[in-house]
């Protein structure tokens, strides 16, 4: 942040920061690390301690976060307090929900207790009231253009492959393909990044949510298959076909899908995953290219290993299975950055990487 930046930062604080939380001296500004975004974040000496934001009005869309936390705050879902908001400069005064982060909490013996609270989290989520003047649709036009990103930031710039006529064909049948099947769910309230890393812990051990200012109306299994076959994390595909089909019935037990059987919904699953992580193969390329978070390539491995998981399950993919292999894998296993990861079928134990 330049010091002019700062200088406007801090008087705002000082206008509109609560009367409950004492300021500690002089006001000092701690920068944290940040997420995926263009937002910063600062931890002030106040007490109770307090989160500025410095996200810029022309990269973040601030009305959207400040319309979805009202909204979830309504619907009973803990998220930091919003305090004040400046939306013609991006400036935020946030609760402080502390340091600790789902992911690094995760192992064989935490995974039921955790990812239960969380589940029931997402249940409550799915179970808000569709409201369409807070939440967009996700619709087949933002289902694309997530999915080009793959063959723009990935294929194109990140490993410097051209692709041809018939290429394009098959990928553009994927597309659709898989649209389909995201739209033909039940739609219901949408994290759209529902992860290890977007769960924070608390005090009081309940989970809250943050880097919600995505959300979405749209299929049913998305924030699902975000948390099960989390790009951070990865569990045995046995474990998250349990969960899932546990959840599932905690779906039809509230009549948020109909009674159905566990094949359609683990189709309907598992190609909501492969939707996501080729979205994320591309993202995770821009965030390294564009963004200079060079960190997020060490997080492809999984995503790939995901993504070959079920192309060798679903003989529907099988034609962009026997492209990626043939034509992807030789340029990825050339890179430096590349290693080699288990199936999601043979893991056995989470990948913890805290290094970012």
């Amino acid at each position: 942040m330049n010091t002019q930046k700062q200088t406007q930062l801090t008087k705002w604080i000082l206008t509109y920061l609560p009367e409950k939380n004492d300021l500690n001296g002089t006001l000092v500004l701690e920068a944290l690390a940040g997420d995926a975004g263009f937002r910063r974040y600062y931890r002030l000496n106040t007490t109770p301690s307090m989160i500025a934001v410095d996200s810029p009005p022309s990269k973040e869309n601030n009305l959207a976060y400040a319309k979805i936390s009202l909204a979830l705050n309504t619907r009973g879902i803990r998220r930091p307090h919003l305090y004040a908001v400046d939306f013609s400069r991006g400036f935020f005064l946030l609760e402080d929900l502390g340091e600790q982060l789902l992911q690094p909490l995760l192992s064989a013996e935490t995974v039921t207790n955790l990812y239960s609270q969380a589940e029931l989290m997402l249940l409550k989520i799915q179970k808000s009231p569709l409201d369409h003047d807070v939440f967009p649709t996700y619709d087949k036009a933002i289902l694309t253009q997530e999915f080009d990103l793959f063959a723009t930031w990935f294929v194109k710039e990140l490993l410097g492959i051209s692709l041809d006529k018939p290429a394009k064909s098959m990928l553009n049948k994927l597309c659709n393909d898989l649209i389909t099947s995201a739209l033909s769910q039940p739609q219901v309230i949408v994290h759209r990044d529902f992860h290890s890393r977007n769960l924070m812990f608390l005090e009081d051990e309940k989970l809250a949510v943050i880097d919600f200012q995505d959300a979405v109306i749209g299929p049913i299994t998305y924030d699902l298959v975000s948390l099960l076959k989390d790009c951070y994390v990865c569990w045995p595909v046995e474990l998250v076909e349990l969960r899932a089909l546990s959840y599932k019935q905690q779906l039809e037990d509230s009549g948020l899908v109909a009674a159905m059987d566990d094949e359609t919904f683990m189709r309907w699953f598992d190609l909501m995953g492969l939707q996501r992580h080729i979205k994320v193969m591309g993202v995770f390329a821009r965030l390294a290219l564009r963004d200079g978070k060079t960190g997020y390539l060490q997080d492809i491995p999984l995503v790939v290993a995901y993504v070959v998981d079920i192309f060798k399950r679903y003989p529907e993919v099988a034609a962009f299975g026997q492209w990626f292999e043939d034509q992807i894998m030789p340029h990825l296993t050339s890179q430096n950055w590349y290693k080699d990861r288990n199936e999601p079928s043979l893991s056995r134990l989470i990948k913890q990487d805290n290094s970012k």
